[in-house]
């Protein structure tokens, strides 16, 4: 194998061959789902990704005899480093075929790359901050991804482990079945936590409305209540309003819920999504010409699965029973727009507030996924 490593620029050209190159190594594979191309191009632009406030990245592909092999981002996230005390580089969006060279040459150029920036060890694979996919796949490679996750063949585990990278953080995944009618449990505690707080769960038809009375607060709340978790870095302004102009117009809004107190202050949020899974594999994660009808079909039409996207709540409310209101608002809801099923997407294994209420519906944990960690040599 002549084997060569070449630093891709973040020329949009040179950005859209990376990207394929991850769908493209998944041809055939019926459990992947790729990403949407504009938005992960836009996602590795220093120009359009507002975490290059704080961030730095380098990207790399490895070619045999011209023929792409792999693919892999080196990451620095100052913010992190900064909080943990730790010189930290990332390890991203990395794809490899199954030759144990290709692997080991994208690791070592990210870890030279890292150590020239001061970098004392190698963490991943973790995106730019929290809200990116994260986490490799090493359960559950015949369940399929969704939009939130990465999808990877099971010898990268093993390719990984063989460099001496060991176990950082876990995360797991549940699939829930959608029950006919509230659970009693949960209806009696959303009853008496409304009482007792004085909370109530507005609802919007209006995502102009909905913006300009929550929208930054929703992610200020994400900001907060997720400020402890592993790897997480807070969002700077630019970032929110990013997501805010992205995301939210193209919500349903019924399947978003918030909480909030006598005085309208926001205390909880929960933000579920269609599934876009079939719509992305048939798209091949292509807006045009036609993938934007596969988009919007799975959007606006009938789709028996909803992807939990994120749920937040207050710090000082968590552990109260809050939650409940959430699934009391959401449960009939997802009910009157057919799903069946609920994708809970990762959650770390550690964070049992959040498992535990799974334990109310028929459930079961399918897909696990690992952040590895090791010292730069």
């Amino acid at each position: 194998m002549a084997l060569e490593i070449r630093k891709i620029t973040p020329r949009r050209g040179e950005l859209k061959k990376f990207v394929h190159f991850g769908i493209e190594m998944y041809n055939g594979n019926e459990f992947f789902v790729p990403p949407l191309v504009m938005d992960e191009i836009n996602t590795l632009n220093p120009k359009n990704n507002p975490a290059f406030e704080f961030c730095e990245s380098a990207y790399f592909m490895a070619f045999d005899a011209g023929k792409p092999v792999g693919r892999i981002a080196g990451i620095i996230n100052n913010v992190v480093n900064e909080k943990t005390g730790k010189k930290t580089v990332r390890f991203g969006y990395i794809d490899f075929i199954d030759d144990r060279k290709v692997s080991e040459a994208l690791i070592k150029t990210v870890e030279e790359w890292g150590k020239s920036k001061g970098m004392e060890e190698i963490a991943g694979p973790l995106g730019f901050t929290d809200l990116d996919p994260e986490g490799m796949l090493i359960e559950g490679f015949d369940q399929e991804s969704t939009m939130a996750t990465i999808y990877n063949y099971p010898y990268y585990k093993e390719h990984i482990e063989a460099l001496g990278f060991e176990k950082e953080a876990d995360w797991v995944e549940f699939r829930m079945t959608i029950p006919d009618g509230i659970p009693e449990r949960f209806q009696r505690i959303s009853d008496i936590i409304k009482r007792k707080y004085e909370l109530s769960t507005p609802k919007y038809t209006s995502a102009k409305k909905l913006v300009k009375d929550y929208g930054q607060a929703i992610f200020e709340l994400i900001n907060e209540a997720y400020s402890e978790l592993y790897g997480f870095s807070p969002l700077t302004t630019r970032q929110i309003n990013r997501y805010i102009s992205i995301y939210i117009p193209v919500l349903r809004l019924d399947n978003i819920s918030l909480i909030v107190d006598k005085d309208k202050k926001l205390i909880g949020v929960g933000i579920a999504m269609p599934s876009m899974s079939k719509a992305l594999i048939k798209s091949r994660g292509r807006l045009f010409p036609t993938g934007w009808i596969h988009l919007l079909k799975a959007l606006r039409r009938q789709n028996d699965i909803v992807d939990l996207l994120l749920v937040a709540v207050k710090p000082e409310f968590q552990s109260k029973g809050v939650n409940s209101l959430l699934f009391t608002d959401l449960i009939p809801c997802f009910i009157n727009n057919g799903y069946k099923f609920a994708e809970s997407n990762p959650e770390l294994e550690l964070n049992q507030k959040v498992q535990s209420q799974w334990g109310n519906f028929e459930s079961r944990q399918h897909k696990r996924r690992r952040a590895y960690r090791k010292a730069i040599d």
